[in-house]
């Protein structure tokens, strides 16, 4: 069984690319971080889903981006609450984190050449988050020209090749793909800000989202939100 590195945060969308992995009948060896993001609910949700999934191993990497802030969750900088669905098309929201999927996926690929893993999978997507500029296509395939010149695996013609399935998914069909996987959607979090117990907020940018998806794949979101949503 060949393995793969999945970057897992614990939302629904890596939480579906890790089904995917396993779909594909790779050994998943899961990396999460830790990242000065406003709260722990979503490394306990990625804990849960890499448990369930009984991935081969699971690792919480601690890297404190809160040093260097610059967007709404590592800085005190106000979550943006009830805009538009589509807002985030114009322009790159404050919820962006300067280089974030550039130092996730740079720590994927050093765990990749340590396990030998032939593949990095990554839930980017670049319909729904069309302003952050590291889930475009052309970025992703940008770093992996660089993965290819930059790892002693790369250069001996066996490094691994970033795996974004979900890239030019609508949220609806990455739910319904998911749960046609199985994957139980109750055990992830998407909110910018939910509780501390995780009941999601029902107003950032990323609860709407989610709730617009399932609601347009026709199912019922089994997550907790404040508010009752209409």
């Amino acid at each position: 069984m060949s393995k793969a590195i999945v970057l897992l945060s614990g939302g629904l969308d890596s939480t579906t690319t890790l089904a995917i992995a396993q779909r594909d009948g790779h050994e998943v060896h899961a990396m999460t971080f830790r990242y000065g993001q406003r709260h722990e609910i979503e490394v306990d949700a990625a804990r849960r889903v890499a448990t369930a999934a009984g991935v081969r191993d699971h690792v919480v990497v601690d890297i404190d981006l809160r040093t260097f802030g610059g967007s709404a969750l590592t800085s005190d900088v106000p979550v943006p609450k009830d805009r538009h669905v589509d807002a985030n098309r114009h322009g790159i929201p404050v919820t962006y984190v300067p280089a974030r999927n550039t130092i996730f996926l740079s720590y994927g690929l050093a765990w990749a050449e340590v396990h030998g893993a032939t593949e990095i999978y990554a839930g980017v997507n670049a319909v729904d988050y069309a302003g952050y500029p590291d889930c475009r296509p052309e970025y992703i395939a940008a770093y992996q020209r660089m993965a290819d010149l930059a790892t002693r695996a790369g250069i001996e013609g066996r490094g691994p090749q970033i795996k974004t399935p979900l890239i030019t998914m609508s949220k609806a069909d990455i739910i319904k793909l998911g749960a046609s996987l199985g994957v139980d959607y109750a055990l992830t979090t998407s909110c910018y800000e939910p509780t501390v117990h995780g009941v999601a907020c029902g107003h950032c940018d990323s609860c709407h989202l989610r709730l617009k998806g399932f609601a347009e794949a026709g199912l019922k979101d089994p997550i907790r939100y404040r508010e009752p949503k209409q």
